[in-house]
């Protein structure tokens, strides 16, 4: 059995839309010297979409196949992936309550209360707030404190959890998506994602090799640098080959990451995330957030300047989606 047959056996919820497209950006490949693509995961459909929704699927299966009523997630303040959890619950006729980490300091009153916030107060979650930003386990604690609650109430909670020591569930949505992006006839050089939790990043690598392909995927650091993302990654993988009972595809030497853009860290917006973010609106009018997509374009920029991605190489960018979180940082985005 091989592993895109035994993805059959863990429970999933169907909350994609369908296969997201696959493009080409001409005037950005004729900028940078390379034959460039975008796999358009912004276009997962469910509350803004984005990359979050495939990882969700598989927490959702979970969830439900344990009769639960509500679900317990936690994420930055502008978070993404909490956002797209209550549209999940929403759609599910389920409860969601968000616990929000203080990840980024010195940001005005719109990021406490526009973009995700704003979204997630208009799907009805409940919410908490965390004082830490760097304390996974802790962040799950405190969830699972509240489950407990949940429970005296008579409610089914189900917990989505941050830290490492959890079988990575989500990353099966991007093991399935590396097959998406095979079928679509995707021959790259080069794949260049956004890497922070390490899910996707790790989910797509693990699903390209067990497929035989040995195209570079590059994960793009949006939060720690890229010797604690090299060994996240490596985690997620030997997580992911156990949770699938299989051997690991994955070599030390498959994980590439570049934290060029990270500075100045998670959540804030340096000199080439702006700079990559203006490229891809006035190049090919898309938009890119601020947190993780234009770090991750960053790097396409980045590798092609520097030459680690080699002229006239195909090389694959994976929008990720973010875009509500355009709106929490107003002014910071535009062009100084």
């Amino acid at each position: 059995m091989d592993v895109f047959t035994a993805l059959s056996g863990f429970e999933c919820v169907e909350l994609l839309s369908g296969p997201t497209p696959l493009e080409p950006l001409h005037r950005l490949s004729q900028k940078l010297g390379i034959e460039l693509s975008i796999k358009r995961d912004d276009l997962t459909g469910l509350g803004f979409g984005g990359n979050k929704i495939r990882q969700l699927e598989y927490y959702f299966g979970a969830a439900r196949a344990k009769g639960a009523d509500t679900v317990l997630i936690t994420g930055a303040v502008q978070s993404n992936y909490v956002r797209s959890a209550a549209a999940a619950a929403a759609k599910l006729g389920m409860r969601a309550v968000l616990q929000l980490e203080e990840r980024v300091s010195g940001k005005g009153a719109d990021y406490a209360t526009s973009g995700n916030v704003l979204l997630g107060q208009m799907l009805g979650a409940e919410f908490m707030h965390y004082p830490v930003g760097e304390d996974e386990d802790g962040a799950d604690r405190a969830l699972h404190t509240r489950a407990d609650e949940l429970r005296v109430e008579g409610r089914i909670p189900y917990v989505i959890p941050l830290g490492l020591n959890n079988p990575p569930l989500g990353a099966l949505g991007y093991v399935k998506a590396a097959r998406e992006i095979v079928e679509q006839g995707a021959d790259f050089d080069a794949v260049v994602i956004a890497s922070g939790s390490g899910m996707t990043h790790a989910g797509l690598l693990f699903g390209l090799r067990a497929l035989g392909v040995k195209s570079d995927v590059y994960g793009i650091c949006v939060r720690r640098d890229a010797e604690q993302q090299s060994g996240r990654i490596q985690t997620v993988t030997d997580n992911l080959a156990k949770l699938l009972d299989r051997e690991n595809p994955v070599s030390a030497q498959d994980i590439l990451v570049w934290d060029g853009a990270l500075a100045p860290g998670y959540g804030g917006i340096g000199t080439n995330t702006r700079a990559a973010m203006t490229l891809m609106a006035r190049s090919e009018g898309l938009f890119l957030d601020p947190v993780y997509t234009a770090k991750a374009f960053a790097g396409v920029v980045g590798l092609a300047g520097e030459g680690t991605i080699s002229p006239g190489a195909k090389v694959l960018f994976v929008h990720t989606g973010g875009l509500p979180a355009l709106f929490a940082y107003g002014a910071e985005v535009l062009d100084s």
